[in-house]
Protein backbone atom coordinates (compact mmCIF):
# COMPACT_ATOMS: atom_id res chain seq x y z
CA UNK A 1 0.00 0.00 0.00
CA UNK A 2 2.86 2.40 0.80
CA UNK A 3 4.30 1.89 -2.67
CA UNK A 4 0.93 2.69 -4.23
CA UNK A 5 0.65 5.86 -2.16
CA UNK A 6 4.18 6.80 -3.21
CA UNK A 7 3.23 6.37 -6.85
CA UNK A 8 0.17 8.56 -6.33
CA UNK A 9 2.36 11.21 -4.69
CA UNK A 10 4.66 11.23 -7.73
CA UNK A 11 1.67 11.76 -10.00
CA UNK A 12 0.42 14.61 -7.83
CA UNK A 13 3.86 16.24 -7.88
CA UNK A 14 3.80 16.19 -11.68
CA UNK A 15 0.27 17.63 -11.98
CA UNK A 16 1.22 21.35 -11.84
CA UNK A 17 3.87 20.77 -14.53
CA UNK A 18 1.44 18.86 -16.73
CA UNK A 19 -1.03 21.72 -16.39
CA UNK A 20 1.70 24.30 -17.10
CA UNK A 21 3.00 22.59 -20.25
CA UNK A 22 -0.33 21.44 -21.68
CA UNK A 23 -0.46 22.54 -25.32
CA UNK A 24 3.14 23.82 -25.19
CA UNK A 25 6.09 22.79 -27.39
CA UNK A 26 9.21 21.18 -25.93
CA UNK A 27 12.21 20.58 -28.21
CA UNK A 28 14.40 17.62 -27.21
CA UNK A 29 17.86 16.96 -28.61
CA UNK A 30 18.33 13.19 -28.49
CA UNK A 31 21.89 11.93 -28.51
CA UNK A 32 24.65 10.16 -26.64
CA UNK A 33 24.27 6.81 -24.94
CA UNK A 34 20.49 7.21 -24.85
CA UNK A 35 20.58 6.48 -28.58
CA UNK A 36 22.69 3.32 -28.18
CA UNK A 37 21.49 1.43 -25.10
CA UNK A 38 18.42 -0.65 -26.00
CA UNK A 39 16.66 -0.14 -22.65
CA UNK A 40 17.23 3.61 -22.75
CA UNK A 41 16.05 3.79 -26.36
CA UNK A 42 12.74 2.11 -25.64
CA UNK A 43 12.12 4.12 -22.48
CA UNK A 44 12.90 7.36 -24.30
CA UNK A 45 10.29 6.46 -26.90
CA UNK A 46 7.75 5.72 -24.15
CA UNK A 47 8.52 9.03 -22.42
CA UNK A 48 7.91 10.94 -25.64
CA UNK A 49 4.65 9.09 -26.26
CA UNK A 50 3.49 9.88 -22.71
CA UNK A 51 4.27 13.56 -23.21
CA UNK A 52 2.19 13.60 -26.38
CA UNK A 53 -0.75 11.81 -24.74
CA UNK A 54 -0.93 14.33 -21.88
CA UNK A 55 -1.14 17.24 -24.29
CA UNK A 56 2.48 18.34 -24.76
CA UNK A 57 3.95 18.82 -28.24
CA UNK A 58 7.42 17.17 -28.23
CA UNK A 59 9.78 17.74 -31.14
CA UNK A 60 12.89 15.54 -31.39
CA UNK A 61 16.16 16.54 -33.02
CA UNK A 62 18.69 13.71 -33.08
CA UNK A 63 22.41 13.36 -33.60
CA UNK A 64 24.29 10.39 -34.98
CA UNK A 65 28.03 11.06 -34.91
CA UNK A 66 29.07 7.60 -33.63
CA UNK A 67 26.84 5.86 -36.19
CA UNK A 68 28.36 7.96 -38.97
CA UNK A 69 31.86 7.14 -37.75
CA UNK A 70 31.13 3.40 -37.66
CA UNK A 71 29.69 3.43 -41.19
CA UNK A 72 32.64 5.37 -42.60
CA UNK A 73 35.03 2.93 -40.93
CA UNK A 74 33.21 -0.08 -42.41
CA UNK A 75 33.39 1.52 -45.84
CA UNK A 76 37.12 2.14 -45.44
CA UNK A 77 36.79 5.91 -45.59
CA UNK A 78 39.14 7.87 -43.35
CA UNK A 79 37.70 10.51 -41.02
CA UNK A 80 39.44 13.81 -40.34
CA UNK A 81 38.40 16.34 -37.70
CA UNK A 82 39.26 20.02 -37.41
CA UNK A 83 38.38 21.66 -34.08
CA UNK A 84 36.05 18.76 -33.36
CA UNK A 85 34.19 19.04 -36.68
CA UNK A 86 34.19 16.28 -39.24
CA UNK A 87 35.70 17.26 -42.57
CA UNK A 88 32.91 16.36 -44.98
CA UNK A 89 33.56 16.04 -48.71
CA UNK A 90 30.72 15.22 -51.10
CA UNK A 91 31.17 11.46 -50.80
CA UNK A 92 31.21 11.69 -47.01
CA UNK A 93 28.12 13.92 -47.06
CA UNK A 94 26.25 11.26 -49.02
CA UNK A 95 27.13 8.74 -46.33
CA UNK A 96 26.23 11.20 -43.55
CA UNK A 97 22.81 11.81 -45.09
CA UNK A 98 22.27 8.09 -45.63
CA UNK A 99 23.06 7.30 -41.98
CA UNK A 100 21.23 10.22 -40.37
CA UNK A 101 18.13 10.29 -42.56
CA UNK A 102 17.92 6.73 -43.86
CA UNK A 103 18.99 4.81 -40.79
CA UNK A 104 19.07 6.65 -37.45
CA UNK A 105 15.99 8.76 -38.11
CA UNK A 106 13.93 5.80 -39.26
CA UNK A 107 14.95 3.72 -36.25
CA UNK A 108 13.72 6.42 -33.86
CA UNK A 109 10.49 6.88 -35.79
CA UNK A 110 9.93 3.12 -35.88
CA UNK A 111 10.51 2.74 -32.14
CA UNK A 112 7.99 5.45 -31.30
CA UNK A 113 5.40 4.06 -33.71
CA UNK A 114 5.88 0.48 -32.53
CA UNK A 115 5.07 1.57 -28.99
CA UNK A 116 1.86 3.38 -29.82
CA UNK A 117 3.01 6.84 -30.90
CA UNK A 118 2.58 8.71 -34.18
CA UNK A 119 6.02 9.88 -35.33
CA UNK A 120 7.10 11.28 -38.70
CA UNK A 121 10.73 11.45 -39.77
CA UNK A 122 12.15 14.56 -41.43
CA UNK A 123 15.42 16.05 -42.47
CA UNK A 124 15.96 19.77 -42.73
CA UNK A 125 15.56 19.43 -46.50
CA UNK A 126 11.90 18.41 -46.15
CA UNK A 127 9.57 21.35 -46.59
CA UNK A 128 12.64 23.61 -46.58
CA UNK A 129 12.64 23.20 -42.81
CA UNK A 130 16.33 24.13 -42.33
CA UNK A 131 18.01 26.60 -44.63
CA UNK A 132 21.77 26.22 -44.23
CA UNK A 133 24.88 28.08 -45.24
CA UNK A 134 28.41 26.76 -45.50
CA UNK A 135 30.51 26.87 -42.34
CA UNK A 136 34.16 27.86 -42.37
CA UNK A 137 36.56 27.52 -39.47
CA UNK A 138 38.53 30.68 -38.75
CA UNK A 139 41.84 30.49 -36.94
CA UNK A 140 43.78 33.57 -35.89
CA UNK A 141 46.95 34.17 -37.88
CA UNK A 142 50.12 36.00 -36.89
CA UNK A 143 49.71 39.60 -35.76
CA UNK A 144 50.63 40.96 -39.19
CA UNK A 145 48.54 38.53 -41.23
CA UNK A 146 44.88 37.78 -41.83
CA UNK A 147 43.14 34.90 -40.01
CA UNK A 148 43.35 31.46 -41.60
CA UNK A 149 40.08 30.33 -43.20
CA UNK A 150 39.67 26.55 -43.29
CA UNK A 151 37.15 24.88 -45.61
CA UNK A 152 35.84 21.68 -44.00
CA UNK A 153 33.49 20.75 -46.80
CA UNK A 154 29.75 20.19 -46.59
CA UNK A 155 29.41 21.33 -42.98
CA UNK A 156 26.80 24.01 -42.41
CA UNK A 157 25.23 26.34 -39.91
CA UNK A 158 21.57 27.21 -39.62
CA UNK A 159 20.64 30.23 -41.72
CA UNK A 160 16.86 30.09 -41.22
CA UNK A 161 14.09 27.81 -39.98
CA UNK A 162 10.78 27.43 -41.78
CA UNK A 163 8.42 25.94 -39.16
CA UNK A 164 5.45 25.48 -41.49
CA UNK A 165 5.92 21.73 -41.87
CA UNK A 166 6.23 21.35 -38.08
CA UNK A 167 3.03 23.33 -37.53
CA UNK A 168 1.26 21.09 -40.02
CA UNK A 169 2.45 17.93 -38.26
CA UNK A 170 1.48 19.30 -34.85
CA UNK A 171 -2.03 20.03 -36.10
CA UNK A 172 -2.25 16.37 -37.16
CA UNK A 173 -1.10 15.16 -33.73
CA UNK A 174 2.21 13.78 -35.06
CA UNK A 175 5.60 13.77 -33.34
CA UNK A 176 8.31 15.22 -35.62
CA UNK A 177 11.72 13.50 -35.54
CA UNK A 178 14.33 15.67 -37.27
CA UNK A 179 17.73 14.74 -38.70
CA UNK A 180 20.21 17.66 -38.60
CA UNK A 181 20.74 17.99 -42.35
CA UNK A 182 20.01 21.36 -43.92
CA UNK A 183 19.81 22.58 -47.49
CA UNK A 184 21.79 25.48 -48.92
CA UNK A 185 20.72 27.97 -51.55
CA UNK A 186 22.67 25.82 -54.00
CA UNK A 187 20.35 22.89 -53.26
CA UNK A 188 23.13 20.87 -51.62
CA UNK A 189 22.86 19.07 -48.31
CA UNK A 190 24.87 20.29 -45.33
CA UNK A 191 25.65 18.45 -42.11
CA UNK A 192 24.83 20.64 -39.08
CA UNK A 193 25.55 20.24 -35.37
CA UNK A 194 22.37 18.76 -33.86
CA UNK A 195 22.57 20.93 -30.71
CA UNK A 196 22.48 24.09 -32.85
CA UNK A 197 19.62 22.71 -34.92
CA UNK A 198 17.64 22.04 -31.74
CA UNK A 199 18.36 25.54 -30.44
CA UNK A 200 17.38 27.16 -33.71
CA UNK A 201 14.13 25.18 -34.00
CA UNK A 202 13.24 25.91 -30.37
CA UNK A 203 13.83 29.62 -31.01
CA UNK A 204 11.80 29.64 -34.24
CA UNK A 205 8.86 27.95 -32.52
CA UNK A 206 9.18 29.99 -29.30
CA UNK A 207 9.16 26.65 -27.49
CA UNK A 208 8.42 26.54 -23.79
CA UNK A 209 11.54 24.46 -23.13
CA UNK A 210 14.50 22.85 -24.81
CA UNK A 211 16.17 19.76 -23.35
CA UNK A 212 19.61 18.48 -24.42
CA UNK A 213 20.42 14.85 -23.57
CA UNK A 214 24.11 14.24 -22.89
CA UNK A 215 26.40 11.61 -21.41
CA UNK A 216 27.21 13.64 -18.30
CA UNK A 217 25.07 14.91 -15.43
CA UNK A 218 24.95 18.48 -16.73
CA UNK A 219 27.17 21.54 -16.41
CA UNK A 220 29.71 21.04 -13.61
CA UNK A 221 31.99 23.34 -11.65
CA UNK A 222 35.75 22.95 -11.42
CA UNK A 223 35.41 20.29 -8.72
CA UNK A 224 32.90 18.19 -10.65
CA UNK A 225 29.83 19.34 -8.72
CA UNK A 226 26.59 19.66 -10.69
CA UNK A 227 25.45 23.24 -11.27
CA UNK A 228 21.67 22.99 -11.14
CA UNK A 229 20.75 26.55 -12.22
CA UNK A 230 22.65 29.05 -14.35
CA UNK A 231 22.03 32.35 -16.11
CA UNK A 232 23.59 33.32 -19.42
CA UNK A 233 25.89 35.90 -17.75
CA UNK A 234 27.11 33.16 -15.40
CA UNK A 235 27.65 30.86 -18.39
CA UNK A 236 29.82 33.55 -19.98
CA UNK A 237 31.94 33.88 -16.86
CA UNK A 238 32.39 30.09 -16.65
CA UNK A 239 33.49 29.96 -20.29
CA UNK A 240 35.94 32.79 -19.67
CA UNK A 241 37.55 31.08 -16.65
CA UNK A 242 37.59 27.62 -18.26
CA UNK A 243 34.98 26.00 -16.01
CA UNK A 244 32.87 25.37 -19.12
CA UNK A 245 35.16 23.99 -21.80
CA UNK A 246 35.48 21.44 -24.61
CA UNK A 247 32.31 19.78 -25.83
CA UNK A 248 30.13 21.60 -23.32
CA UNK A 249 30.75 24.95 -25.03
CA UNK A 250 28.69 24.20 -28.18
CA UNK A 251 25.91 22.86 -25.97
CA UNK A 252 25.63 26.03 -23.90
CA UNK A 253 25.92 28.10 -27.09
CA UNK A 254 22.96 26.14 -28.49
CA UNK A 255 21.14 26.99 -25.26
CA UNK A 256 21.97 30.66 -25.87
CA UNK A 257 20.40 30.50 -29.35
CA UNK A 258 17.19 29.13 -27.84
CA UNK A 259 17.02 31.62 -24.96
CA UNK A 260 17.84 34.60 -27.19
CA UNK A 261 15.00 33.43 -29.44
CA UNK A 262 12.44 33.55 -26.64
CA UNK A 263 12.54 30.05 -25.14
CA UNK A 264 11.75 30.23 -21.40
CA UNK A 265 14.25 27.66 -20.13
CA UNK A 266 16.75 25.15 -21.43
CA UNK A 267 18.01 22.03 -19.71
CA UNK A 268 21.17 19.96 -20.10
CA UNK A 269 20.60 16.53 -18.57
CA UNK A 270 22.07 13.05 -18.30
CA UNK A 271 20.41 10.89 -20.94
CA UNK A 272 21.94 7.76 -19.39
CA UNK A 273 19.35 7.90 -16.63
CA UNK A 274 16.03 6.15 -17.19
CA UNK A 275 13.16 8.59 -17.80
CA UNK A 276 15.57 11.52 -17.61
CA UNK A 277 13.33 13.82 -19.66
CA UNK A 278 10.32 13.20 -17.45
CA UNK A 279 12.36 13.61 -14.27
CA UNK A 280 13.69 16.97 -15.42
CA UNK A 281 10.39 18.37 -16.62
CA UNK A 282 7.84 16.95 -14.18
CA UNK A 283 9.57 16.95 -10.79
CA UNK A 284 10.32 19.73 -8.32
CA UNK A 285 14.07 19.11 -8.16
CA UNK A 286 15.00 17.99 -11.69
CA UNK A 287 18.19 16.09 -12.44
CA UNK A 288 20.43 18.29 -14.58
CA UNK A 289 21.31 21.92 -15.27
CA UNK A 290 18.69 24.49 -16.18
CA UNK A 291 19.78 27.70 -17.88
CA UNK A 292 17.70 30.87 -18.11
CA UNK A 293 18.42 34.26 -19.61
CA UNK A 294 18.09 36.12 -16.30
CA UNK A 295 17.69 35.02 -12.70
CA UNK A 296 17.29 31.25 -12.14
CA UNK A 297 13.74 30.13 -11.41
CA UNK A 298 12.19 26.87 -10.33
CA UNK A 299 10.21 24.56 -12.60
Amino acid sequence: MEKLIEKASVLMESLPYIQSFYGKTIVIKYGGNAMVDEVLKRNFALDIILMKYIGINPIIVHGGGPQIGETLKRMGKATEFVDGMRVTDRDTMSIVEMVLVGKVNKEIVGLINQNGGKAVGLSGRDGQLIRARKHYITKPGPADKRPEIIDIGMVGVVDAINPQVLDTLASGDFIPVIAPVGEGEDGRAYNINADFVAGSIAAALKASKMVLLTDIRGVQDGEGNLLTSLTLPKVDSFIADGTIHGGMIPKVEACRIALDGGVNKVHIIDGRMLHSVLLEIFTDTGIGTQIVAGSPQSG
